[in-house]
């Protein structure tokens, strides 16, 4: 049995599935492809490469439960999360050698950008406490990047060149020790439809006693956010925070969590009267003030924060699941 699989979670990637793929199958013949319901043509470029299995999915699932759905969906030990907008450039060896350490329950390579540098800000962060999320929302990280809190928290400090022990790398190159995903009962499929799911995954990862390594000798090129720049600019915005809450919820104390819900209250309310003086219209009031709805709903009644009619949007289609594998 091979010990090296991989699962893509696809949403409308007919543009870079193909190259995803075509580079991935140098290394491993264990394949899975699951597709959230595209409307594109995704289906057909899988259908080119054989012997890649097919998860195609009646609807929406979210990206946590499609990825669950994926490993699930392979026996290997080892689990290679890919995004289809990435190109593995180099054999994924050196990430398996780094998880031939049992405490070992994750390890990332190198993102780098279409210019070949490392995605700096992106690829590789340290847990977000909850003042990161609070300069965050309040776009204090924006206005003074290199503030001694977003440097922590985007490791900004952080030699690319070296192997680490990490905290949270992108989950869009994410290998994955099966036993380690299965102790902590895989991705919470409450982040729907996306963000902050492998987040949460690591930081779990890491409370139960799991390291996550990094090795620069294996790289991957990122396009980064293809299937993300096609939901609406309002629906970004509410599935960010969103998510951004739920996590709050999740991992901080009770008075810390309300600081930050009161934080994005605020911050929506700056970024509305920006919008506002930049667009001249009131498209800001609209998702901003449903962003701020959310952060209050939390404040005064301790709601979860599933805004109404957003997985109506994202969750389209028929309900029963269609499995076909392998494709030929």
């Amino acid at each position: 049995m091979s010990r090296l699989g991989a699962v893509i979670v696809t949403w409308n990637s007919e543009a870079e599935i193909g190259p995803c793929l075509d580079a991935l199958l140098r290394w491993t013949g264990d394949v899975v492809v699951v597709d959230n319901a595209s409307a594109d043509g995704t289906r057909g470029e899988v259908r080119k490469r054989d012997g890649v299995c097919w998860i195609g999915n009646g609807m929406n699932r979210g990206f946590a439960a499609a990825a669950n759905q994926g490993i699930r969906a392979l026996e290997t030990p080892f689990v290679l999360l890919l995004n289809p907008d990435a190109v593995l450039l180099d054999s994924p060896a050196p990430l398996l050698a780094a998880c031939e350490a049992p405490d070992v329950g994750a390890a990332a390579g190198q993102l780098v950008g279409l210019d070949g540098q490392p995605q700096r800000t992106f690829a590789i962060r340290r847990f977000p406490g909850p003042a990161a999320l609070t300069f965050e929302v309040l776009a204090l990280n924006r206005v003074w990047p290199g503030n001694p809190v977003n440097r922590r928290y985007r490791c900004l400090d952080f030699d690319w060149s070296r192997p680490a022990e990490i905290e949270q790398p992108a989950g869009a190159f994410l290998l994955i020790r099966r036993a380690a995903w299965e102790k902590v009962g895989g991705f919470d499929e409450t982040f729907y439809p996306l963000w902050f799911e492998d987040v949460d995954f690591l930081k779990r990862l890491r409370a139960g006693g799991w390291r996550i390594v990094y090795r620069p000798e294996c790289r991957a090129r990122h396009k980064g956010a293809a299937s993300v720049r096609r939901i609406s600019q309002e629906d970004r915005e509410v599935c960010w925070y969103s998510s951004l809450l739920r996590y709050a919820a999740k991992h901080y104390q009770p008075s810390a969590f309300r600081a930050v819900c009161a934080s994005v209250v605020a911050g929506s309310m700056l970024r509305m009267v920006a919008g506002i003086a930049r667009e001249r219209n009131g498209g800001p009031v609209r998702v901003f003030g449903r962003v701020a709805g959310l952060a209050w709903r939390q404040l005064a009644y301790r709601r979860q924060p599933h805004p109404a009619g957003l997985a109506d949007r994202f969750r389209q289609g028929a309900e029963q699941e269609k499995v076909q594998a392998p494709v030929s």
